[in-house]
């Protein structure tokens, strides 16, 4: 099986790691906060910096995991840093300071703007109750409704979105924006026992939010629709979507790709940019169900009924076949 793509790692593995981010060391991590305080000073803005967090003195906050994530892939190594640091910064605050795209959109340019975005519940925190039309898609992941401002994405809190009209209208526009996304990368990563999957990776915020249309995906991409066995499909990231159609008569590698996939999902959760999660879904009529758990809390392997009846009868198959 192909090696999948690592972050580059910047020390020993065993130099003491960063509290907050284990893929910096303790030195990387102080580096990096010490440069994020000089970015935002020479914005004017005097910040207190914090290990997940930088916040200024009217209370706002600003979240440093994707930054940091950023940095800690960027193949040039420490020295590009302030550089992307700085950039960042920068456009943080034309975003903060500047006019609010609630302010100068029209609504139809609005509307054309509107996306489905898939993100971690604790995401929300501690905002929740300004996002009542979150939807959970899968255990501790939900929808929302966000704007698509390419470099940038504005999430949607109600009183935003009540001008506009009906929420179910609202999501419907967006679910017709995000299926006309173009596919920016599309990738089948094979392996031993006939283990095969398609990989969709793009530099939009978006990408990995269509998992809600992945029905569609499929079709663009294989020029076949999901069947009624369902797909694979994981989502470590917003920018990487990986999904394997099932089908109890064409498939004869569930199992090796199903492993496979949980290790795709593992390497590129750990230290991505906009994570989303490290676990395998079973897409079933427009239902996630979980099927891999990378954590600490229990197996990793989730029973559930349904999908057991499913490896059955591909096992079956694949028996009679070799008959």
């Amino acid at each position: 099986m192909r090696n999948f793509h690592r972050s580059p790692k910047r020390d020993r593995g065993s130099a003491r790691r960063d509290t907050e981010y284990t893929f910096f060391s303790a030195d990387e991590g102080a580096q990096f906060r010490a440069q994020v305080r000089e970015a935002f000073a020479e914005q004017r803005l005097e910040v207190t910096v914090h290990a997940g967090t930088v916040s200024d003195n009217a209370g706002r906050q600003f979240g440093l995991h994707n930054l940091a994530a950023l940095c800690h892939q960027e193949p040039r190594g420490r020295k590009w840093w302030p550089h992307l640091i700085r950039g960042h910064v920068s456009r943080l605050m034309q975003v903060v300071d500047g006019p609010s795209p609630l302010e100068f959109l029209a609504p139809e340019q609005f509307l054309a703007r509107l996306r489905p975005w898939v993100v971690e519940r604790d995401f929300l925190k501690p905002n929740a109750d300004r996002y009542v039309h979150a939807r959970a898609v899968a255990p501790g992941l939900c929808e929302i409704l966000a704007l698509d401002l390419h470099e940038s994405v504005m999430t949607l809190p109600d009183t935003a979105l009540a001008p506009l009209g009906d929420i179910i209208d609202l999501r419907a526009r967006a679910l017709t924006n995000l299926r006309a996304l173009p596919v920016e990368s599309h990738t089948i990563l094979q392996g031993p026992e006939e283990m095969h999957f398609e990989v969709v990776t793009g530099d939009s915020f978006f990408t990995a939010s269509r998992v809600l249309a992945v029905n569609e995906l499929a079709q663009e991409l294989t020029g076949r629709r999901l069947g009624p066995d369902g797909a694979l499909v994981t989502m470590p990231n917003r920018h990487h979507l990986a999904f394997r159609r099932l089908d109890t008569v064409r498939n004869t590698a569930l199992i090796p790709t199903l492993y496979g996939m949980a290790v795709f999902a593992a390497v590129n959760f750990e230290g991505a940019v906009g994570p989303i999660s490290p676990d395998v879904y079973w897409w079933h009529e427009d239902t996630l169900t979980q099927l891999v758990r990378q954590d600490d809390e229990g197996p990793p392997f989730l029973d559930n009924i349904e999908f057991k009846t499913l490896q059955v009868q591909i096992a079956s198959h694949n028996a009679s076949r070799d008959l």
